[in-house]
């Protein structure tokens, strides 16, 4: 039996993706500092609903299952939003 965890694997994706959009050329304007990156992934997970677990097992499944063109598509758009939000009002 693996070590117990705990983790949100919206959050998991949700950084992953932010992580992703901010090296990309569609942003390349926007601040890219930690305070920004962190509070665009705040925005977003606080518009998405959680998906905890607590083990390795289950983090792999629930990603899985997370992963599907609907839940990206939703998630995007949430990202979206929160990069258009912290870039109209950055707290730096």
């Amino acid at each position: 039996m693996s070590e117990p965890i705990l983790v949100n694997v919206t959050e998991e994706i949700v950084r992953g993706l932010v992580s992703f959009l901010l090296r990309g050329p569609e942003y390349q304007t926007f601040c890219k500092c930690q305070i920004c990156e962190f509070q665009t992934v705040a925005y977003a997970l606080n518009a998405l609903p959680g998906k905890y677990v607590t083990s390795k097992e289950e983090r792999d499944e629930a990603f899985k299952a997370m992963n599907t063109p609907e839940n990206i598509e939703l998630i995007n758009r949430e990202i979206i939003r929160a990069l258009h939000v912290v870039n109209k009002h950055p707290r730096h």
